[in-house]
C-alpha cells in the first residue's frame, strides 16, 4: 500500500471509559465496576502504544437506585447550552453531574477532550453490538467497527449514523475527539445478561486492543462499510384526550430489527385488534423496535437508510508511533 494513500491521524492518548449512563443499563454498570476492581482501564494502558484510560461510573446516583435517571436524562445533557450555562443549586443533579465529567472528559470541543470516548449503553430491543455516533465520516470509529467486525465475528453488529444536520450532538461520547455509544441488546433494564455482557466486555477489549495498535503505527487498510443512518422516529397511536398509546408493535415487526420494512408491512397492532400498516414512502430499516426507555420519548422505532462508506487506510501520523508496523489486513491474524 502506497503511504500516499492512507490517511494519517493523531496518537489516541487518552481514552474514557463510561458506564452507568443510564443507571439501569447493567452491563455497562457491572463492567465498570469489575474494570475499577480489576484495574483493567490502567491495565490495557500497560501494553505497546497503550493509551491512559479513564473508567468512568457517569451517573452513581440513577446507579444507586438502579433507574435510568435520577431528575432528567443525562444523555441528552451534554450540549453546549447545558454545558457552558450558569451554576444553579437548583440545577438537576444530572445537569451538574454533566458539567463534572465535561470538567473531567472535555471540554467538549478543546484540544484538551479526550481523544476516544465509549460510553456503553444497553437497549430492551434485539439489536445485537451497534456502535452509535455522529458522523458517518470519522475514520477512528469506522475503523473500530472493522476491527470489531473481524475479532466478533459471531455477534450481530451494525454501524448507525445519527444524522443531527444544523443540531448539536447531546451525548457523552460527544465530549471526546472521537467517541461512540457501544449499544448492546436486548436485555431487560434492570438486568444483567451473562450473554450480553461477555459481548460487551470483549467489545471494550478490542476497542482498546485496536487504540494500542493505532498508536504502535499499525497501517489499518480501507474497505466498505454498512452504515445505518437515521432517517425518522415513528411514535405509538396515541388516544387524542389522554395521550396513552391505543396499540403495540405488530407481532410480525417485534424482535425484527434491521429487517427491511416495506410500505404496506404491519407496523401497529390496536388494543382492538387491528393491524395498522407502514405508510412510509420508501422501504427502510427499523431499529430500537419497542424500545421500553422510548415510551416517555414517544418513539416507537427508529427507521434507517442503509447505506455504503468507503473507509480510508489510516495510520497514526509519523513519529506519533513505532516505525515500521506491518499493514494489518482482514486476512491476517490478530
Amino acid at each position: 500500500m502506497e503511504v500516499d494513500q492512507v490517511v494519517c491521524l493523531p496518537r489516541l492518548s487518552r481514552v474514557a471509559v463510561c458506564g452507568g449512563t443510564h443507571g439501569n443499563e447493567l452491563s455497562g454498570v457491572y463492567l465498570v465496576r469489575e474494570l475499577l476492581r480489576t484495574g483493567g482501564g490502567a491495565a490495557a494502558a500497560a501494553g505497546e502504544g497503550g493509551p491512559e484510560v479513564l473508567t468512568v461510573m457517569s451517573n452513581p446516583r440513577a446507579v444507586q437506585q438502579c433507574r435510568r435517571y435520577v431528575e432528567t436524562d443525562l444523555n441528552r445533557c451534554f450540549t453546549h447550552a447545558i454545558l457552558n450555562g450558569p451554576p444553579s443549586e437548583n440545577a438537576p443533579y444530572e445537569i451538574t453531574r454533566s458539567r463534572e465529567l465535561n470538567a473531567l472528559l472535555g471540554p467538549k470541543g478543546s484540544p484538551e477532550a479526550a481523544d476516544l470516548v465509549c460510553d456503553l449503553h444497553n437497549t430492551t430491543a434485539n439489536m445485537g453490538l451497534c456502535l452509535i455516533a455522529y458522523s458517518d465520516c470519522d475514520w477512528i470509529c469506522l475503523q473500530i467497527f472493522r476491527h470489531l467486525q473481524r475479532a466478533m465475528p459471531d455477534v450481530p453488529m451494525r454501524f448507525i449514523h445519527f444524522d443531527i444536520s444544523c443540531k448539536e450532538s447531546y451525548s457523552l461520547d460527544s465530549v471526546g475527539k472521537h467517541g461512540f455509544a457501544m449499544e448492546i441488546g436486548p436485555q431487560p433494564h434492570g438486568v444483567v445478561r451473562s450473554n450480553v455482557f461477555t459481548a460487551m466486555k470483549l467489545g471494550v477489549r478490542h476497542t482498546l486492543d485496536w487504540v494500542g495498535m493505532f498508536n504502535s503505527g499499525t497501517v489499518f487498510e480501507g474497505g466498505c462499510v454498512e452504515v445505518y443512518t437515521m432517517v425518522r422516529n415513528i411514535d405509538y397511536p396515541r388516544d387524542k384526550e389522554t395521550h396513552s398509546i391505543t396499540a403495540a408493535i405488530h407481532p410480525q415487526l417485534q424482535d425484527r430489527d434491521f429487517c427491511l420494512l416495506r410500505p404496506g408491512d404491519p407496523l401497529f397492532q390496536t388494543f382492538s385488534g387491528e393491524t395498522l400498516r407502514y405508510k412510509g414512502g420508501e422501504p427502510l430499516y427499523p431499529f430500537f423496535i419497542n424500545e421500553c426507555a422510548y415510551y416517555e420519548k414517544g418513539i416507537a422505532v427508529s427507521l434507517a437508510r442503509k447505506t455504503h462508506v468507503m473507509v480510508p487506510a489510516i495510520r497514526v501520523q509519523a513519529g506519533e508511533g513505532r516505525a515500521d508496523r506491518r499493514e494489518f489486513t482482514s486476512e491476517e491474524e490478530e
